[in-house]
């Protein structure tokens, strides 16, 4: 838009060139329907397009001829209908004086695009596949993955983008509540909060979504983006309402000017023209009976006085606003004015002016620049000028030299007087000793006016006796500064019956007092108050011709009210102009006074020079004249129809709105609230009449698919209701049959959009955006049911609505899934088919074939798969719509059941075809019994006891087979058992005690939600893992005993792999049992309890056995050594034999390979247990009875011999043995306790006693005691 301070020259270069195209149909031309001047939105006459056209046109082109031109016929009346409009919308925004920009509106978030959407893809895409610089854990990328997969790849978010419902907050608010769920289950770390956990990953989110724009841009472009939803300025409006209403540049130029919307008082009279103008229709209704149909008769009487009321509020709210407004656009706060008196125009007496209330204030600034003509003195004198208004104080300038007399000196003044007098003097000062003053020179007295020339000129000055210089001048400028309330100033010729009774030239000024009052003032010099007043309330001017018997003016014009007139001449034609059209701004009427010398001017040759004697405005008005502009600018707003107007221009603001940049869900922006609130109040536009034609295009919108508040939809239906109902929101008691009609209907496809709304609430409203949108529906809907404002809907009138709602969105829902899974499957198969690469016919061809051949597998696999989006589709709705339902929880249960109910008809077919040996369907009930039993609604429901009713047979059926097999497997594995150790047992307790912990994880991990049957399932799992295992054990001791028995009793015994193995499946069993077996439950642990009694006492078995082997084979040492007991024949002949061998050769000691044998024996067996057996506790119970068993044996063996001297080869054998055997079995941990028992002491005693009694004999015990020694460990080493 051109600045209305633009050079004309510029202007005129874009209409002249404009205007070539802009011509008027002329009478009986043809119009080329092949044409439209879109630049100009007029249409141009084609002489030779109906010149090239045959004469005898065939009917069919003529009929076409005939649409085209009717045609373009309806849209030049649209685009006119279109330029109105923009005149009415352009004087709203010039000049508003009932609304202002609403501050308080929730800001708007820019809309995603399809493209944003895709390239949001692609950058999270980018992320997963490693090609971002982003460091992220396992965790983060998980939660990524999912929000890509479940939220960008939906189609229901492409849909929404589509309809314009989605902004990059409603991305990342997503984002935030899919990752508070996974933050909150993750573990505790130390130092570490979740709030902080969830501050990064929403930090990274940012980055990632943000990809490698700078953060910078985009900030300053939602900075700007945020600051135009805010508030606009005037160009901005008028710019937006150009593009809504399709006006083009040079048409606003036209009718900005001509409508000179930048001159406030202007605009302020057009209002109140337009005021009176609703008053005398709102009469005219009255007197004619022209009435509106209302649903009342008795509506008429209140109906004018509703109007005369909203006319009197636009008059206040006029009132209110100050006179001395200023140019800047600035929305001052309405102050709603008491006192109505000014604004009724009958009480003429309570309104008549006193000279006292016209006061006026002006503003002097007086520069001196130079005196001319001073000769007479020195140069070297000292000169000044002092300058003063009568009635103010005294300025002087700085001193000069008379040689060079220049100051540019202000002097600043403010007076009251209309034509002030302001004394400039000339003064030298004085040379003589006595003199008191200094001397003036020469002076000037002037008398400004506001219309006076601004720039400095000269004035000859008057003289006084003393100087001899006659011809002094003074340079000097006064600038008198027009006050806000003074609207023209200047001299006229005036005559009137009650006032200025004498034809004689006066200075007037038009006085502006209040909003509605003017007066025309006549002042004289020096005076602060006028000298007469006329107040113009309910004068008319207009041009008059001259009048005979006057002498005096040139131009004549008049002031007429009821035979009251008051003649006015000025001496020149454009000031006649200027002050009528002043005067018709103040009167407010509605005759608009046209020049009689215009005409004549603008049809002259030389129309151009001769216009630029008029004001630019009527220049203006002539070049709006002259591209048919002037038909809009000069209509009287009271003779449209602004409720179909407003209709229009609301329409078209809402399709603006939708389509622009901002996810504004059908909320105007504060800009356009302003100008539609403006100019409702304005043009008397009925509030119900609005709402219900907003609520009409935005529910044509929404059933295009357009995402609409419904939160906006309330908002404008309560107040229809309130309305129609009669609870006068808007002030307004009359109710129009049309309004009720309309309501009525409206009300009708609002229920049906709303309920629409809630079936399809997973699709209208993916993942509960826009937010908290499905609540407001179902409080919308909830108020739509109401039958009045008052009694509220029963509630269980409601719920049947919803209910039914839901009911179908359940079927609706399922469909859906279901053809996405199949359509899903039909792809994967594609994929994996051979013939995939081949052409789509083939391809179409595959998938039917593919879909025939279905097999259990493949439906069972089809039917996991839908149960998988069933369960995201519940958890879905639970996470996002649940609060939205909240005070409906039971219906979201019904809900939930009848959907699941839907699957239960596939899931059942789907088993029925399985075959009864198999076993893959479980995960589908692991699947869904997972889900089922954490949801406090849904467990324990309908759909979840028809699955335990449809597995509970399966699951029993399989524990029989599986016990079966286990008891199988135990019985052929121990017939081939080889007992080489695997892991912690054998073979067959390794793959015993993995299938029972494999079943009863099995059961474990199905979750039974039945307590009854699931407590039955625990209690027969036990008892057959207490049965397994107690059969193992007993196999596992017959084993070992059958085994030791077949083995030596001699010291080349040793301890085989075998035994061991078998010792360490008594230990695993009984680690197991402690796992397998135990119940739960404290007063049922009766299987573990056997079992751990059986454990134990097959292992005491086994290690009595153990050491009765080691008894018996100390038992077979003993009787060796036995043959040397004294008194026997043999022990006589040995010892002959070595005495007699031992003089020629060294001897060995005989019996010592006997005592290293048994020594080698205890300690290869110690070994072996210590290595082999993996539990403590037993190997130590082992070396115990080990020990002692054979330390008694011992002490018998030596009591049965206490008569006897020991032979000292046998004494000898027995030393080594016991103390090879207390020192090897302390090393094994043994207690000294037990080591050191009164059976170890009696046989020390009576070894250390045959030990001294055989140290004197021959030969003695050659090195071997009982006492220890370091050779003798060195020697055992």
């Amino acid at each position: 838009m051109l600045d209305p301070s633009s050079s004309e020259e510029e202007s005129d270069g874009i209409v002249e060139e404009e205007s070539k195209e802009v011509m008027a149909p002329q009478a009986g031309s043809r119009i080329s329907p092949s044409r439209t001047s879109e630049s100009s939105g007029g249409l141009a006459p084609s002489s030779s397009r109906s010149s090239a056209r045959p004469t005898s046109p065939s009917p069919s082109a003529a009929s076409e001829e005939k649409e085209d031109l009717e045609k373009l016929q309806r849209d030049e009346e649209e685009r006119k209908k279109k330029l109105q409009l923009y005149v009415f919308v352009m004087r709203c925004i010039a000049y508003p004086f009932n609304a202002k920009q609403p501050t308080d509106m929730a800001r708007r978030q820019q809309k995603i695009t399809k493209q944003q959407l895709q390239q949001t893809k692609d950058r999270f895409q980018a992320f997963l596949n490693g090609d971002t610089q982003i460091v992220a854990d396992e965790a983060f990328i998980n939660a990524v993955q999912s929000y890509y997969e479940v939220f960008l790849k939906s189609d229901r978010v492409a849909k929404m983008v589509q309809s314009g419902g989605f902004s990059a907050s409603d991305f990342r608010d997503v984002f935030k509540r899919h990752i508070e769920k996974r933050v909150r289950s993750l573990p505790e770390i130390d130092g570490l909060s979740k709030e902080t956990v969830l501050s990064s990953w929403m930090a990274k989110f940012d980055t990632i979504y943000r990809g490698d724009e700078d953060p910078r841009k985009a900030q300053q472009r939602m900075t700007a983006s945020a600051a135009s939803e805010l508030i606009l300025s005037k160009d901005q409006l008028y710019e937006m309402f150009q593009n809504i209403l399709g006006i083009k540049k040079f048409e606003h130029q036209l009718l900005y000017q001509a409508c000179q919307l930048d001159n406030l008082d202007e605009q302020a009279a057009q209002i109140r023209r337009e005021l009176d103008g609703r008053l005398q229709m709102a009469d005219q209704i009255a007197r004619g009976g022209k009435f509106p149909k209302f649903v009342s008769k008795d509506m008429e009487a209140m109906y004018i006085e509703e109007l005369k009321s909203s006319v009197n509020q636009l008059m206040a709210n006029l009132e209110s606003m100050p006179v001395s407004k200023g140019g800047e656009f600035k929305l001052q706060k309405l102050k709603r004015g008491h006192n109505t008196s000014i604004i009724d125009m009958g009480q003429e007496d309570e309104n008549t002016l006193s000279k006292s209330d016209v006061v006026l204030s002006f503003t002097l600034e007086v520069v001196i620049m130079e005196v001319q003509g001073l000769k007479s003195l020195a140069p070297n004198r000292i000169v000044y000028c002092t300058m003063e208004v009568e009635g103010g104080e005294k300025l002087q300038t700085d001193q000069a030299e008379a040689s060079k007399p220049t100051w540019g000196t202000q002097g600043d003044f403010t007076t009251t007087h209309p034509l002030p007098g302001v004394k400039v003097k000339l003064f030298t000062e004085s040379t003589g000793v006595l003199a008191l003053e200094d001397k003036e020179l020469g002076r000037v007295v002037l008398h400004p006016t506001p219309n006076s020339p601004k720039q400095s000129e000269l004035h000859k000055m008057t003289v006084t006796k003393a100087c001899p210089d006659q011809d002094l001048k003074i340079k000097l400028a006064i600038r008198m500064d027009k006050p806000q309330n003074m609207k023209h100033c200047g001299y006229l010729w005036a005559f009137g019956k009650n006032v200025w009774k004498r034809w004689k030239k006066r200075f007037f000024v038009l006085v502006q007092v209040s909003q509605y009052t003017f007066a025309m003032c006549s002042y004289r010099e020096k005076k602060s108050e006028p000298q007469e007043l006329l107040q113009l309330d309910g004068y008319t001017v207009d041009y008059s011709d001259p009048q005979p018997g006057l002498d005096g003016g040139r131009a004549f014009f008049n002031a007429v009210k009821e035979g009251d007139t008051v003649i006015f001449a000025s001496d020149d034609e454009q000031d006649r102009i200027l002050w009528v059209q002043a005067m018709y701004r103040a009167t407010g009427q509605s005759h608009k006074p046209v020049p009689p010398t215009q005409v004549q001017k603008l049809n002259s040759k030389g129309g151009a020079s001769a216009q630029m004697d008029a004001p630019i405005s009527q220049f203006y008005a002539d070049r709006a004249q002259k591209h048919g502009m002037d038909e809009f600018i000069s209509a009287n707003p009271c003779s449209f129809d602004h409720a179909s107007l407003f209709e229009m221009v609301q329409r078209l603001t809402l399709d603006h709105r939708l389509n622009d940049t901002f996810c504004c869900l059908g909320w105007f922006s504060p800009g356009q609230v302003f100008v539609l609130d403006e100019y409702c109040a304005r043009n008397g536009v009925r509030g119900c009449h609005r709402h219900l034609c907003y609520l009409r295009d935005l529910l044509e919108r929404a059933e295009n698919g357009a995402i609409i508040d419904p939160t906006l939809l309330h908002y404008s239906f309560a107040f229809c209701a309130s309305h129609v109902h009669g609870n006068r929101p808007d002030g307004l008691s009359t109710v129009k049959v049309d309004e009720k009609e309309r309501f009525e209907d409206i009300k009708e496809r609002l229920r049906v959009i709303l309920e629409n709304q809630i079936v399809n609430f997973r699709y209208c409203f993916p993942f509960g955006r826009p937010e908290g949108a499905l609540k407001a529906t179902l409080s919308l809907l909830e108020r739509v049911l109401m039958k009045d404002i008052v009694t509220p809907v029963p509630p269980e009138e409601v719920k049947g609505v919803i209910r039914k709602c839901l009911e179908q969105a359940a079927q609706l829902n399922y469909e859906r899934i279901k053809e996405y899974a199949k359509i899903e499957g039909k792809k994967r198969e594609m994929f994996e088919h051979p013939v995939f690469c081949l052409a789509s016919q083939v391809m179409d061809l595959t998938i039917q074939n593919v879909g025939r051949l279905v097999t259990p597998a493949k439906k069972l696999e089809e039917t996991i798969r839908l149960a998988e989006l069933v369960i995201e589709v519940l958890q879905q709705n639970q996470e996002h719509h649940a609060e939205a339902f909240a005070w409906w929880t039971d219906l979201m249960v019904e809900h939930a059941e009848n959907f699941l109910a839907l699957y239960a008809i596939d899931m059942d077919a789907a088993l029925e075809i399985q075959s009864p040996e198999s076993w893959d369907s479980f995960p589908l009930f692991q699947l869904l019994n997972d889900f089922l039993r954490t949801d406090y609604h849904l467990c324990n429901g309908k759909f979840h006891k028809h699955l335990q009713d449809l597995y509970a047979p399966l699951v029993v059926r399989y524990v029989d087979l599986m016990e079966s097999s286990i008891a199988q497997s135990i019985h052929k594995g121990f017939e081939r058992e080889s007992w080489e150790p695997v892991n912690n047992g054998s073979g067959t307790s390794e793959d015993l005690f993995w299938k029972l912990d494999a079943l009863q994880t099995f059961i474990r991990d199905l979750h039974w939600p039945e307590e009854e049957f699931a407590k039955h399932l625990e209690s027969r799992i036990k008892l057959m893992s207490s049965n397994m295992i107690e059969n193992c054990v007993k196999r596992t001791r017959m084993a070992f005993e059958s085994k030791l028995a077949k083995s030596s009793k001699s010291t080349d015994f040793r301890i085989s792999p075998t035994l061991c193995t078998m010792f360490n499946v008594m230990v695993d069993a009984k680690d197991q049992s402690a796992k397998l077996c135990a119940m739960e439950l404290g007063q049922e642990k009766q299987f573990h309890s056997q079992i751990d009694d059986l454990i134990e006492e097959s292992v005491r078995d086994m290690i009595q056995l153990l050491v009765a082997k080691f008894v018996a084979i100390l038992e077979g040492v003993l009787a060796k050594i036995s043959r040397y007991d004294e008194g026997t024949l043999f022990s006589s002949f040995l010892s002959f034999t070595v005495k007699a061998a031992s003089k020629y050769v060294d001897v060995p000691k005989p019996g010592m390979d006997v005592a290293d044998g048994y020594v080698t024996f205890v300690r290869h067996s110690q070994d072996m247990l210590r290595d082999k057996v993996n539990e403590e506790v037993y190997i130590e119970r082992l070396f115990d009875q080990w020990y002692t068993a054979t330390m008694n044996l011992l002490g018998t063996w030596l009591t049965e011999r206490m008569d006897q001297q020991l032979h000292v080869y046998q004494l000898k054998i027995l030393i080594r043995i016991t103390k090879k055997k207390y020192r090897d079995f302390r090393l094994q941990g043994v207690l000294d306790s037990t080591l050191n028992s009164k059976m170890y002491d009696t046989v020390r005693n009576r070894l250390t006693l045959e030990e001294a009694t055989a140290s004197v004999r021959e030969g003695g015990m050659q090195g071997i005691s009982m006492k220890d020694s370091d050779e003798e460990d060195e020697e055992d080493d």
